[in-house]
């Protein structure tokens, strides 16, 4: 299939729409939805076809709230290394979604797959982590083409997240992400919104 500019123009709307959601509507997400954000997922290129991603759906109300209580220890963790403005400016920060987002996922990376027979990942396994961030990027491309909103919670204990799941032991946790319907739609970054960050010049270089 030869990709036309429509294609290309699509593309550029995902990625520039493409926001890290941390504001949700409470509304429940269709299984058909999240069956056709699982078949991106299995559509990611993954190193010798390894396919390492492994996904728990996190629906029990003790474990969601085992999660939030987890981030906020972290977070206030976290806070404790900033001062004066920027300690003021990051509790400002609104950094999950974990208690109005209707879907969690907890995305793990299998450490040591049979799948793929080792191929391309000898003498660098971390591709395999790779190919899960590419899994997840494909579902929250897809997400975004469908108005479901993806926010990723890295401030967390990983090593208590494994445990408060009983994750398998040969899984390094990689990602929880909230779904949901967004509470409302811009494609500024909340960082830029909050002067906390803005995008600096991409590191691109001839050599």
């Amino acid at each position: 299939m030869r990709m036309t500019a429509t294609h290309r123009d699509a593309l550029d709307n995902l990625l520039r729409w493409r926001r890290d959601v941390r504001h949700f509507r409470p509304d429940p997400i269709p299984q058909d939805r999240l069956d056709r954000l699982r078949d991106a997922m299995d559509m990611a290129p993954s190193v010798g076809n390894a396919r390492p991603w492994r996904v728990m759906q996190v629906a029990s109300p003790t474990l969601r709230a085992a999660v939030v209580a987890n981030f906020e220890e972290a977070n206030a963790e976290a806070a404790a290394h900033y001062a004066d403005d920027r300690r003021a400016a990051y509790d400002r920060l609104k950094l999950a979604g974990l208690r109005e987002a209707p879907v969690h996922l907890a995305i793990f990376t299998a450490r040591d797959p049979g799948e793929g027979h080792g191929l391309g990942r000898q003498t660098m396994p971390q591709t395999l982590a790779f190919s899960t961030v590419c899994a997840i990027h494909g579902l929250w491309l897809a997400a975004r083409a469908d108005n479901i909103g993806v926010g990723w919670v890295s401030i967390l204990d990983p090593d208590l997240l494994h445990a408060t799941l009983n994750a398998q032991k040969d899984w390094d946790f990689t990602a929880y992400l909230c779904l949901g319907l967004p509470a409302s739609d811009d494609d500024t970054p909340l960082l830029h919104r909050t002067d906390w960050q803005a995008n600096t010049a991409t590191c691109w270089q001839r050599v």
